[in-house]
């Protein structure tokens, strides 16, 4: 699931769950920055 407050980059091919007030990008997704 994707957290509330998250943003996820154009192409990221996410994997797991996402965290609240992150940002991912990549391939596979990584955590970029924290809100």
């Amino acid at each position: 699931s994707i957290g509330d407050n998250s943003i996820v980059g154009a192409g990221a091919v996410v994997t797991k769950n996402v965290v609240p007030n992150t940002v991912v990008a990549g391939n596979p997704a990584r955590e970029i920055r924290t809100l």
